[in-house]
C-alpha cells in the first residue's frame, strides 16, 4: 500500500460523531467514482479518508480487516469496502458499500464497450487503441515484476514461479490446475521448510495514530458483528438462493449450454480463483472466454484490459467488457437486439463475479471480528502467489506476441508498437509514472502515428 502519512498525533481530539447511513452512502458513492490506481491506490484512498481524515475506524482495525480480505479470492479493495460498510451499518451497509464501489465502473465500461464495438473501426479510435495495446503489454510485465519482487523471497519460490510459467506457456495447463498444485506444494513445503513459505504482514505493522476513532482499537465488537451459527447459516442459504436462483432462471430460459448460463457458471469459477488479484485470473478468463467459448478475440481481450485500466473500480471489472462482447457476439436476444444482448450479458457476468465477494465478507466478518489478532498468509497461499507470478509473466508474453507480431511470427514485426511499448516500460520502471498517464501518452502516440500514416498514404509516399 502507498506510504501512509501522519495527519495527527493529538490523542486529545474528540471522538467523531456517529456516522449516519446517509453520510456513509455519500462517501461510498464518491469512492466509486475516484477509485483509480488499482488495489493499492484504492486502499490508500480508503485509509486516507476513513482512518486519517474522518477517523471512522482506527488504523489497527482497518489493517485487521484488510489482512482478512487479502486472504480471500476476489478484489481485496472492494471486499474491504464491503467489510467496513458492514461493520458500521450492518448487512445493508456492506451491500451498499460494495455495490457503489463497482456500479460507476460497470456503467462506464458498458458505455465504452458499446463505443468500441460501434465505432472501433473509426481511424481515430483505432489509432488510440493501437498505442494503448503496447502500453498494456508493458503494464502486465510491470505487474509481474511488482508482485514478484514482493512474493519471491527465496530460490524455492522463484522455482515455483518458473514451473508455473512453463506449465501454462509450454504445456498449456489450465489455470485452476496450476493453483491446485501450487497449494498442495505449499502445504507440503510449509511443513518441511516453513521458513521458505513464511510471509510477513503484507501491509506492515501499526505505527501511526490519528486520534480517537469511531471504531477504535478498544471499541467493543458491535452486536451485529458477533459470530452466531444461525447468522452463518442464513448467509449461506441466502448465497445459495442468490446464486442458484439466477443460474436456474438462466438455465430454464436458455438451457445449460446457453451463452448466458455458461457465462454465469464460468465467471463463478473465475471469482473463486482470483488469488493474487485481477492479473492472476486474466489468463484463466482468456483460456475460457477466448480459446474455449470464443466470446471475443485475443486482440479484443487486450483492448478490454486497456479500457479496464482507464476506468475506476477493480481491474477485474474487465469481465464486464468480456461479457458485453460475449453477449454482442452470441446474440441471446437475436440479431435485432445487439445492445440489449451486450448489456444483459455484462450484467450477468458482473453479478456472478462479485457475488462471492459479498458472501465471503458477510459470512466471515463475524469470525474475524471475534479476534483482533493479525492474520497471516498461509503457506499454500504463499505458494499460489509465487505461481501467479509465472502465470502473469505468461500473460505478458502472450500480449507481446499478439501486439508486436500481429500476423504471427511468420508476419512482420511491428517496430512502432515495440517502440511505444519500450517507452511505456521505461516510464513505469525507471520514472515510476502512473498507469493512467502512461496509457494516455501511448494512446496519443498511437493516434499521431495513425494520422501520419494516413497522410503519407494520401500523398502516395507509402502504400
Amino acid at each position: 500500500m502507498a506510504r501512509l502519512e501522519k495527519t495527527s498525533t493529538d490523542n486529545t481530539l474528540t471522538r467523531p460523531d456517529p456516522v449516519s447511513f446517509r453520510q456513509a452512502f455519500r462517501f461510498w458513492l464518491k469512492l466509486g467514482f475516484i477509485s483509480f490506481g488499482g488495489p493499492a491506490g484504492q486502499i490508500a484512498i480508503m485509509h486516507q479518508e476513513l482512518v486519517e481524515r474522518r477517523r471512522w475506524i482506527s488504523e489497527r482495525r482497518f489493517l485487521h480487516a484488510l489482512n482478512y480480505c487479502m486472504l480471500l479470492p476476489g478484489p481485496e479493495a472492494q471486499q474491504l469496502a464491503v467489510y467496513l460498510g458492514w461493520l458500521m451499518h450492518r448487512t445493508g451497509g456492506g451491500v451498499v458499500a460494495g455495490l457503489l464501489f463497482i456500479l460507476p465502473s460497470l456503467f462506464l465500461l458498458m458505455l465504452l464497450s458499446w463505443i468500441y464495438l460501434a465505432y472501433g473501426h473509426v481511424p481515430a479510435i483505432a489509432g488510440v487503441l493501437y498505442g494503448i495495446k503496447p502500453a498494456v503489454t508493458a503494464i502486465v510485465l510491470f505487474a509481474a515484476y511488482r508482485i514478484g519482487s514482493r512474493a519471491l523471497k527465496n530460490s524455492l519460490l522463484w522455482t515455483l514461479a518458473a514451473l508455473a510459467f512453463v506449465a501454462i506457456f509450454a504445456l498449456h495447463a489450465p489455470f485452476p490446475l496450476i493453483v491446485l498444485i501450487a497449494a498442495c506444494l505449499g502445504t507440503i513445503g510449509g511443513r518441511i521448510a516453513p521458513d521458505k513459505f513464511a510471509v510477513g504482514g503484507g501491509h506492515g505493522g501499526v505505527k501511526q495514530s490519528y486520534g480517537p476513532a469511531l471504531i477504535d482499537d478498544d471499541t467493543p465488537t458491535p452486536e451485529h458483528a458477533r459470530f452466531r451459527w444461525m447468522h452463518l447459516f442464513k448467509i449461506a442459504v441466502a448465497g445459495l438462493l442468490l446464486w442458484g436462483g439466477v443460474i436456474g432462471l438462466l438455465c430454464g430460459q436458455y438451457g445449460w449450454n446457453g451463452a448466458l448460463t455458461q457465462m454465469g457458471w464460468f465467471f463463478t469459477k473465475a471469482a473463486l480463483l482470483t488469488f493474487g488479484g485481477a492479473y492472476a485470473v486474466l489468463p484463466y478468463v482468456y483460456q475460457g472466454a477466448v480459446e474455449h467459448y470464443h466470446w471475443l478475440s485475443a486482440a479484443q481481450m487486450i483492448d478490454g484490459l486497456a479500457l479496464g485500466e482507464t476506468t475506476p473500480g477493480p481491474l477485474i471489472m474487465i469481465v464486464t467488457f468480456v461479457g458485453f462482447l460475449g453477449g454482442w457476439s452470441q446474440l441471446p436476444f437475436g440479431p435485432d437486439a445487439l445492445l440489449m444482448s451486450g448489456v444483459v450479458a455484462a450484467a450477468v457476468v458482473t453479478y456472478f463475479t462479485f457475488l462471492p465477494s459479498f458472501l465471503f465478507i458477510l459470512a466471515g466478518g463475524p469470525l474475524v471480528e471475534s479476534t483482533h489478532g493479525n492474520l497471516k498468509f498461509t503457506a499454500p497461499l504463499s505458494a499460489i502467489t509465487a505461481a501467479v507470478v509465472g502465470v502473469i509473466l505468461n500473460l505478458a508474453v502472450f500480449f507481446a506476441w499478439h501486439v508486436f507480431w500481429p500476423q504471427g511470427f511468420e508476419g512482420r514485426f511491428d517496430g512502432i508498437a515495440a517502440l511505444i511499448g519500450a517507452g511505456a516500460l521505461l516510464s513505469l520502471f525507471r520514472y515510476k509514472v502512473g498507469v493512467i498517464p502512461v496509457i494516455a501518452a501511448c494512446g496519443v502516440a498511437g493516434l499521431l502515428f495513425t494520422f501520419v500514416k494516413v497522410w503519407l498514404a494520401q500523398q502516395g509516399i507509402i502504400a
